[in-house]
């Protein structure tokens, strides 16, 4: 479903994600980052406007200081690009990857009731980052918001410590 309740027909089949942060993430970064991209493979709603129904391959990353969504049909050969800037989105990335470095450090503590008001938190970022993604993507992709979320999560994967 889409955020105005329509079904949507577009799918992600494969997310790749590019760029060299992606080697500084820590072991709980990774973990949510291959769980971010199982979830979305499995589960989506993702339509480019140009393209919707069809069946896609995200190629996402940061180039020069912008998001680039690189979408590609099934064969990898691609259909549209939808760059933004990331502005907008870095309060948001950096309160996130404050919270996960909270997160792996209340883990390592063994403190449950911080690692509880931590999550929260961290459950609270991935709505208005989704929320934001959706605002900033509408005329460009149709998602749903469990989509954007975890769309949200791989962009912070990518910004990790830039």
């Amino acid at each position: 479903m889409s955020t105005d309740g329509n079904t949507l027909s577009g799918k992600l089949i494969r997310v790749v994600l590019e760029g060299e942060a992606l080697t500084r993430l820590s072991p709980a970064q990774e973990a949510d980052r291959m769980q971010a991209v199982a979830d979305l493979e499995l589960e989506n709603s993702f339509a480019p406007a140009a393209h919707p129904g069809v069946s896609t391959i995200l190629h996402l990353s940061i180039q020069e200081g912008r998001l680039v969504f690189d979408i590609r049909n099934a064969a990898d050969v691609a259909l549209v690009a939808v760059v933004l800037a990331l502005g907008p989105f870095r309060p948001l990335i950096k309160d996130y990857q404050m919270l996960l470095d909270s997160y792996e450090s209340a883990v390592a503590d063994g403190r449950e009731s911080r690692i509880q008001a931590i999550d929260m938190g961290r459950r609270g970022l991935h709505n208005e980052g989704a929320e934001l993604l959706i605002e900033r993507l509408a005329d460009k992709i149709n998602l749903d918001f469990p989509t954007a979320r975890r769309l949200f999560t791989l962009i912070g994967a990518l910004h990790q410590k830039l």
